[in-house]
């Protein structure tokens, strides 16, 4: 197991957090590693040119282009870099590379190359909309954007019909709205945030009822970088084995197969489909004693 000491300076990959918006996001450590870093990979050199101006650091032609089209193919090369002993960063345009950015695929060969990979943590859309969204963040689950597929959405959907935990995820704005629209079919009366911009000027966070905000957005043309922010659905009341029996105990006696009855409790009570047919079996048994 490769462990980073605090003296270790040389032959690493660092992940670097950059702002979402703001400048004055960046931290101390983040400039210091982007002044001293023998090379940076970025999504966008051109934008990330705008970045090392802002804060008079030199390039010295150390910017490579690492983006999702070409992530995998630049995975050797990296890897090369560190175990020649270069500190290199990795950047995105925003925010902390690998979430829903490119980045996780060389953080992991670099990793699994037995090399140090560390980071100096910052800015995160996901983190900043959960904690400014009014929603529970005790708990949560992060989703990236949604599927462009119906299909693939309503499963998705049926998947957070049951998700107790707070739900993030991303979308363009050009899609905002019909999404919010679907939303609104599946869980009209749970909260939800839309963060927009957020950092920037414009920023903005919509906040209320699926339903409500899905009507609010639908009036307006939106623009700019958007986090959504969903309620996870209530906590099923515990049920205790007795009612799930007496449950079964009923269904079976009205004739249904142990299959149908246990389908149809599970579902009934939120309770397990393994527990309820165990517990079917116990029912059947004792019936037939």
């Amino acid at each position: 197991m490769e462990v980073l000491g605090k003296d270790r300076t040389a032959g690493q990959l660092v992940v670097v957090a950059t702002p979402l918006g703001n400048l004055g996001d960046i931290s101390r450590r983040a400039l210091e590693l982007l002044a001293s870093a023998d090379v940076v990979y970025c999504e966008d050199t051109r934008h990330s040119r705008t970045l090392f101006s802002a804060n008079d650091i030199p390039v010295h032609g150390r910017l490579r282009a690492l983006h999702e089209h070409n992530e995998a193919s630049l995975c050797e090369e990296v890897v090369g870099r560190v175990q020649n002993g270069e500190v290199v960063v990795l950047i995105s345009d925003a925010g902390t590379p690998g979430i829903s950015d490119p980045g996780s695929r060389v953080v992991a060969a670099v990793s699994e190359a037995g090399l140090v990979v560390t980071t100096a943590p910052g800015p995160s859309a996901v983190i900043a909309a959960l904690t400014i969204s009014g929603l529970a963040t005790e708990r949560f689950c992060m989703e990236g954007f949604v599927p462009r597929k119906r299909g693939e959405r309503e499963a998705l959907y049926a998947q957070w019909a049951r998700e107790t935990r707070t739900i993030v995820f991303y979308e363009s704005p050009q899609r905002l709205a019909a999404t919010l629209a679907e939303l609104a079919e599946h869980f009209g009366s749970r909260r939800v945030a839309v963060a927009r911009e957020i950092t920037k000027l414009h920023e903005e966070v919509v906040r209320g009822t699926v339903r409500d905000v899905a009507g609010i957005i639908a009036t307006r043309d939106v623009l700019g970088e958007v986090v959504v922010v969903l309620e996870g659905a209530a906590q099923a009341p515990v049920v205790d084995d007795e009612t799930v029996r007496a449950a079964l105990r009923e269904q079976l006696a009205s004739g249904v197969s142990v299959r149908d009855a246990v389908a149809s409790v599970a579902d009934a009570l939120g309770t397990s489909h393994r527990i309820a047919y165990q517990l079917a079996l116990e029912v059947r048994a004792s019936q037939g004693a």
